[in-house]
């Protein structure tokens, strides 16, 4: 039996297949949550990605965030201490949501997790004023990624806003890219960021809020980071 049919329980095909070692397996967690690992993997950019995405978090009192999966590092926790708020993670790995447990324990009472897969939430259209999307979409093939932009679409309310932090369109000009070693390790640690790349996020996700009887409030911001090999993006609605 092939060694990732062991960690499907319940979770994606592909996520298992391609990522089991970085997401499911006890000793991948433990190894990439430490910040000098995620710093590393981000190329020195971890702290202003992080520090960026956090600018434009919705801090009016009530506000309701959703996390869309957990993600290594110290996010949760920063969204947590940056507001009063109530934050909502969901996550479909529960050894990611026993990691991300551990992070939130002081702030007891306004942190919500749940098991969910990205691409079919429990929630109720309009839920959450503001969905945070840090580096996920990039882990999926397309048709998952196209499933999980109009869930997006579906919980986030009218007037609300969604974050996207995520590489950057193909970058050709960028000297990592150039580097063909590099882009052939990048390929095989990350199967699906090729079609990533190419792909309009801008115009899938407007699709997205299209079919859900949405639409953006201008054209999104759009912030690159490290000569544009990551960028956050902010669509309001």
């Amino acid at each position: 039996m092939a060694l990732y049919k062991k960690f499907l329980d319940g979770v994606p095909e592909y996520l298992a297949r391609y990522y089991w070692w970085a997401y499911l397996w006890q000793w991948g967690i433990w190894f990439f949550d430490h910040q000098k690992v995620i710093n590393a993997i981000l190329f020195g950019q971890y702290d202003k990605l992080l520090g960026r995405t956090l600018a434009q978090v919705e801090g009016r009192p009530g506000t309701k965030v959703l996390q869309l999966t957990c993600v290594y590092g110290k996010l949760t926790p920063s969204l947590l201490s940056g507001t009063g708020n109530e934050i909502h993670l969901c996550d479909i790995s529960t050894g990611q949501l026993r990691l991300a447990r551990g992070k939130v324990q002081s702030f007891f009472g306004r942190c919500h997790l749940a098991r969910m897969n990205a691409e079919n939430l429990g929630y109720v259209d309009d839920a959450f004023d503001q969905v945070v999307v840090f580096f996920l979409l990039h882990e999926m093939p397309p048709e998952a990624r196209r499933r999980t932009y109009a869930e997006v679409a579906r919980v986030v309310r009218p007037g609300g806003s969604v974050l996207l932090t995520e590489y950057g369109s193909t970058p050709r000009h960028h000297w990592l890219y150039r580097f063909i070693p590099f882009r052939w390790l990048l390929g095989r640690l990350e199967p699906f960021l090729q079609g990533f790349w190419k792909e309009d996020a801008v115009g899938i996700f407007n699709d997205a809020l299209s079919q859900n009887g949405k639409h953006m409030s201008g054209e999104p911001h759009v912030e690159n980071i490290f000569s544009g090999f990551y960028r956050i993006i902010r669509f309001d609605l």
